[in-house]
């Protein structure tokens, strides 16, 4: 198994004694986990397990799911008319009609008023088939995180091989860096002689001297640590992606040291080569830690 994403859609949907419920769940990135739900009116039972459910699916993301309900024609109440309704409304109105502000209501406006035209519903289910009710919505919301999750792992698979390529670049870039590196201590002594050269060319150097600045030198820019600090950061990182654990935060402090290493191999760096290479270096954990952002 390899990192999870945060980025994903999922749809579910099922029928339970004549109701037709749909879930539909989508999640983007989050530093924490934060679950937005959209329920039909009478239905808040269902959100205590629902957010358990999330909790116990995920770490991070910012994930929101709506619960669209609907009765299947076949399986549909009888309407009913709310005639009291109707009488008040006429009632209400007639002044108005007979002093000619308005048109006396017609049938259809008057079925269009909300709470003329009535049906069964949930909030008229007895007890035991809402309970009965509930759970199915509550199983649905489980089938729709399972394929979430898939979608999340999907895209955890692609994070995966780009964290992947950038632990090879890392690896490609300190072992040039070492290279260049360990001529350092040579390179420096070749810059010394020749800056004293140029500026006294009649006075004779002394060997030892030379050698003891190009040895002061060569500590100053000594990346030694750094490299192997920074071969130990690769390491880790391909540890990480392989693993099925949310790694995200991880993965976004270790790019931090990444970088301070990166930094530091540039400011010691006394040779134009080994700079670049740091700047490449500094490149390719920008682009980790960019991506970091997207795992769970």
């Amino acid at each position: 198994m390899t990192i999870s994403g945060m980025t994903g859609f999922a749809r579910a949907e099922g029928e339970h004694a004549g109701q037709r419920w749909v879930w539909e769940v989508r999640s983007v990135n989050g530093r924490n986990l934060d679950l937005k739900l959209r329920l039909p009116p009478g239905f808040d039972a269902i959100e205590p397990p629902a957010r358990a459910g999330a909790n116990a699916a995920f770490k991070r993301g910012s994930v929101q799911a709506t619960l669209t309900l609907a009765r299947d024609a076949a399986a549909a109440a009888p309407l009913r008319i709310d005639f009291a309704l109707v009488d008040r409304l006429i009632d209400a109105g007639e002044p108005l009609v007979r002093a000619n502000k308005v048109e006396r209501a017609r049938w259809d406006g008057l079925l269009s008023v909300r709470g003329v035209l009535q049906s069964e519903d949930a909030a008229e289910l007895s007890d035991e088939d809402r309970a009965a009710l509930e759970a199915a919505l509550v199983a649905g919301f489980h089938q729709a995180l399972a394929g979430l999750a898939q979608a999340r792992q999907a895209e955890g698979r692609s994070l995966a091989a780009i964290f992947s390529d950038a632990a090879d670049k890392l690896d490609a870039l300190i072992a040039a860096a070492r290279v260049t590196a360990g001529a350092a201590p040579q390179a420096a002594l070749d810059r010394i002689k020749q800056r004293l050269e140029a500026l006294a060319p009649d006075i004779k150097l002394d060997p030892q001297r030379v050698a003891q600045e190009a040895a002061i030198a060569a500590m100053r820019a000594d990346v030694a640590e750094e490299l192997e600090r920074l071969t130990a950061h690769a390491a880790e990182l391909r540890a990480l992606i392989t693993k099925p654990e949310p790694a995200g935060r991880r993965l976004d402090f270790l790019s931090q040291e990444l970088s301070r290493e990166a930094n530091t191999l540039c400011s010691k760096s006394a040779d134009l080569e080994l700079t670049r290479i740091g700047l490449d270096l500094k490149t390719v954990v920008d682009q980790i830690k960019e991506q970091a952002a997207n795992v769970e």
